[in-house]
C-alpha cells in the first residue's frame, strides 16, 4: 500500500461514518457501504466530497480508485486520473 492510499484509507475509516467498512485493495480503496446507502447521492456529492477531505494529505498525490458497493450496486471513481482513465490512449 502506497502513503496516499494509506492516508485515504485512515481518513475514512476515522471519519466517524457507521456502517462502513473501508479497507486497502491492490488498485485502491474499497469502500463497503450500509444496504440502504443511495449510490447515486454519494456519486453526485462525491468530487466535492474528496476534495474537501484531501486538504488535510499532506503525501504526495497518485492515482487512486474507489469500488463504492452498497450490497446491491456499485460504482468506481477515479482519483488523480491517468491518460489510460481519460481514454487519451
Amino acid at each position: 500500500m502506497n502513503a496516499y492510499q494509506q492516508k485515504w484509507v485512515e481518513i475514512l475509516q476515522n471519519a466517524g461514518l457507521p456502517g462502513w467498512d473501508v479497507k486497502a485493495v491492490s488498485d485502491g480503496v474499497y469502500v463497503e457501504m450500509p444496504h440502504v446507502t443511495d449510490l447515486k447521492l454519494i456519486r453526485d456529492i462525491l468530487p466535492e466530497t474528496l476534495a474537501a477531505l484531501s486538504l488535510d494529505i499532506d503525501v504526495p498525490k497518485s492515482r487512486l480508485k474507489f469500488h463504492f458497493h452498497n450490497g446491491y450496486e456499485k460504482f468506481d471513481y477515479v482519483l488523480n486520473p491517468n491518460s489510460e482513465d481519460l481514454g487519451l490512449l
